[in-house]
């Protein structure tokens, strides 16, 4: 096989939407210049659910290297939990039934660690709700 291709990751470097705030548009960049004008490119999308996110979450390097590692979609954490918690399939996950089900039982307090931000990649405020709520089933 005679041709060849380069797949090049640049953190950081995307393409922007050309206006005032796009630093790399306006940034002197003779050589990535000549390299888009002389060879085959495209372009990625690295955000939402193309890559596993839910729509409209900006996705992170490690998001986007998962992925293009994969050549598919990697569903995200994120967006299981999310599904899990929206079908209530959470319900029945064997550690959650576990958990309260041992602090019921013996009258026990649950405690919740973990990630709680607004954040979006590795964490989502409506989990630690869900959670909330499931204890209230428990009447813990």
């Amino acid at each position: 096989m005679s041709k060849k291709a380069l797949l090049m990751i640049l953190d950081g470097w995307g393409l922007g939407d050309h206006g005032k705030d796009d630093v790399i548009f306006n940034t002197a960049t003779p050589y990535w210049d000549y390299l888009m004008e002389t060879y085959p490119h495209s372009q990625l999308q690295a955000s939402g659910e193309n890559v596993g996110l839910p729509d409209g979450q900006m996705g992170n390097s490690e998001v986007g290297h998962l992925n293009i590692g994969a050549g598919r979609v990697v569903y995200q954490d994120l967006v299981k939990i999310n599904l899990s918690c929206r079908d209530n399939s959470i319900l029945k996950n064997p550690e959650i039934v576990s958990a309260f089900s041992y602090a019921k039982e013996n009258g026990k307090n649950v405690h919740f660690m973990g990630l709680t931000s607004d954040g979006g990649v590795h964490s989502s405020l409506d989990h630690l709700f869900k959670l909330c709520d499931i204890a209230k089933e428990y009447n813990i």
